[in-house]
């Protein structure tokens, strides 16, 4: 899916339609930085859906990794620190622990399951995720989604079912 297309297409929407969006409603595959930044730079406010994800059976979940925004860095349930490492093209951030300390952890089998002892969390959106909101221009309501799937989703399940659109 190309995600600049998707907002090529919603500017070709006011354009041809003259609508005055305000907000919009779209899928967890929208969560992005490209399209995040486009709606903030066109002021419309983003009401997109969060993926969980939940981690591997027997390792601490990411809630267990606290965020010191002062520092920029991680704290481990054992307090020790991860830092940042880089950001990939997606725009997640990587924050790594040290191999050394993390070697002789005694949590170490509940936090990661690699073979140098270094546990790696990425962040998504550029920086950490503050009580379902991020940084950028994304929050995360019940309503404005309910909507969306009761309109949206509704048409996709009739054309899928009923017009022989499911592999199209």
């Amino acid at each position: 899916m190309n995600l600049c297309l998707s907002l090529d297409r919603l500017d070709h929407q006011i354009a041809r339609f003259g609508f005055q969006v305000e907000a919009v409603a779209l899928d967890s595959g929208y969560l992005t930085i490209p399209i995040c930044k486009g709606l903030s730079e066109r002021q419309i406010f983003g009401v997109i859906a969060h993926r969980r994800y939940h981690s591997a059976i027997g390792l601490f979940p990411k809630l267990k990794f606290h965020y010191d925004s002062e520092q920029d860095r991680y704290i481990c349930p054992n307090q020790k620190t991860l830092t940042y490492s880089t950001t990939d093209r997606k725009g997640y951030r990587s924050y790594k622990s040290d191999p050394e300390t993390c070697s002789g952890c005694p949590l170490l089998e509940q936090c990661t399951r690699s073979k140098n002892s270094q546990k790696i969390h990425p962040t998504c959106m550029g920086g950490p995720q503050i009580k379902g909101q991020t940084k950028s221009c994304v929050c995360f309501r019940k309503k404005p989604l309910q909507k969306r799937k009761e309109k949206i989703e509704r048409s996709f399940a009739d054309s899928k079912q009923l017009h022989g659109l499911r592999y199209c």
